[in-house]
């Protein structure tokens, strides 16, 4: 039998979805910091080392990550012209630091300023291969959160491989905890 704790009677129960992904852009700011401050403890042969995965070093996945994240803002931004930070210039694991938690506030702002309309809006954009599409901006905020999960998992296994043995965990409820 499973036995559940009341909600104090005060507590209102329930969240929208703005307050969900709120919640969710600043988790991925701070689960991004976690990881980025062992990376970037690295030598740069290990955040360089070649391992297979999606991308071939830890250096590459966290500039993959940035790259997503830089172009769905500019997106969002209605940026004519998309500039992919890994094709602009060839940034050290500190410069690809900054620029994640830069855009990571970029993204928490932007949640905190908008609307549930800018939530439900569909955005029209243009994927690196050129094909069309338009999507509810929520649905892109979820994409980015998840898709920064998918690669933190990644990177963990990736630093293990390299020898890190200090390796915080990023699961949200240790972040809810807070």
């Amino acid at each position: 039998m499973i036995i559940l704790a009341k909600q104090p009677a005060t507590s209102k129960v329930g969240f929208n979805m703005k307050q969900i992904l709120t919640s969710f852009a600043r988790y991925e700011r701070w689960a991004n910091e976690q990881l980025l401050d062992v990376i970037c403890t690295l030598t740069e042969e290990q955040q360089q080392r070649e391992i297979q995965s999606s991308f071939p070093s830890i250096q590459k996945t966290c500039m993959h990550v940035w790259d997503a994240s830089s172009i769905w803002w500019q997106r969002l931004q209605r940026h004519e012209q998309i500039m992919v930070p890994s094709l602009s210039f060839h940034p050290s694991m500190k410069d690809i630091e900054n620029g994640i938690l830069h855009q990571n506030d970029q993204w928490i702002d932007w949640m905190e300023a908008c609307t549930d309309a800018d939530l439900e809006a569909f955005l029209p954009y243009k994927t690196m291969k050129g094909d069309h599409h338009q999507q509810p901006v929520k649905d892109i905020m979820l994409h980015l959160n998840n898709h920064g999960t998918y690669h933190r998992g990644q990177l963990v296994t990736m630093l293990r491989q390299v020898g890190a043995v200090e390796i915080p965990q990023t699961d949200y409820i240790l972040y809810a905890r807070r």
